[in-house]
């Protein structure tokens, strides 16, 4: 098939890319540096190439509290991109099916993470313009969907982790940092203080992994939204545990903020629906996953 990707240059971006290829695609990959896509015309270029597939991978944002501090450009960036790729979806590339990343971040706390209340209720305040374009994004799926037959695939991911984070990012997300911190400790002892009071709750889903089932969800669904999650949360202070388990490390050296930024509570998807599409797949465990990525950041870190 001819694929496209958006984002490409990202964390999850890296393995969509290297798996499409591996498997024989004619894949088109590209970050912002090379297409901007605040830039109408930015897809214009790829105009000769008939493409089976658009994966729309693209978005501003950042971990932390990021989303506090931008979100008038969060929105006037994020809707901008969508626009582009979802325009040129349209005009020139309808016979392509658009495979989009959505965000948990979309979900009102207040109601189960599930598919269907997605669009439905208020997101976290801090995150609200962020979880706004996101949905945004969707709606702008179904209405190209119910006005001209286009076809669509939204998949909201948990948080991802895997090796080959890149460490630019001035605000990695949680488990990275956990690690990061925790290696840090081991090396220079240097002291790790963590923001809340670690009984946050999260769930990690292996990158590999979500390529996998997103590729195994291409296959059997259309015009549809999938939560893909790993079927476990943790608190922040079992992964604490977990990573200086791996390391060695004492856990007890570890301190908690509780004045500081926690974000959401709680975030875990029901995989309900996921599960009864391709109940099949089994992830891989997160004490094996943890040490692939904790023993990739230990010699990456090494070379920073």
């Amino acid at each position: 098939m001819n694929i496209i990707i958006t984002g490409a240059t990202g964390f999850l971006g890296k393995f969509l890319s290297k798996r499409l290829n591996d498997d024989g695609h004619n894949v088109v990959a590209f970050g912002s540096k090379e297409t901007n896509l605040i830039n109408p015309a930015a897809l214009e270029k790829y105009n000769n190439i008939e493409f089976n597939r658009i994966f729309h991978l693209a978005a501003w944002t950042q971990a932390g509290d990021f989303c506090v501090y931008h979100p008038g450009e969060q929105w006037l960036i994020n809707q901008q991109i969508n626009t582009t790729v979802l325009d040129w979806w349209k005009n020139r590339q309808p016979q392509a099916k658009l495979i989009s990343i959505g965000t948990s971040c979309s979900y009102d706390e207040s109601l189960p993470h599930r598919e269907e209340n997605y669009l439905i209720g208020i997101p976290r305040d801090e995150l609200f313009t962020y979880a706004m374009t996101k949905r945004m994004l969707l709606i702008g799926q179904i209405a190209l969907n119910k006005q001209y037959g286009l076809s669509y695939l939204t998949v909201i991911p948990s948080t991802l982790v895997g090796p080959y984070y890149n460490f630019e990012n001035k605000q990695p997300h949680f488990i990275f940092d956990l690690i990061k911190k925790i290696i840090d400790y081991k090396e220079n002892k240097k002291k790790v203080v963590l923001w809340g009071d670690g009984y946050q709750r999260r769930e990690l889903v292996y990158a590999e992994d979500f390529v996998d089932i997103l590729l195994l969800l291409d296959k059997v669904a259309v015009n549809e939204v999938y939560n893909i999650g790993a079927g476990r949360d943790y608190s922040i202070r079992d992964f604490v545990f977990m990573i200086c388990e791996i390391l060695n490390v004492d856990a007890t050296e570890i301190q908690y903020d509780e004045s500081r930024y926690v974000g959401a509570k709680a975030k875990f998807l029901d995989n309900s629906k996921l599960n009864s599409s391709i109940s099949e797949y089994k992830q891989k465990p997160l004490k094996d996953v943890l040490e692939l990525t904790i023993n990739w950041m230990y010699e990456a870190l090494k070379n920073i």
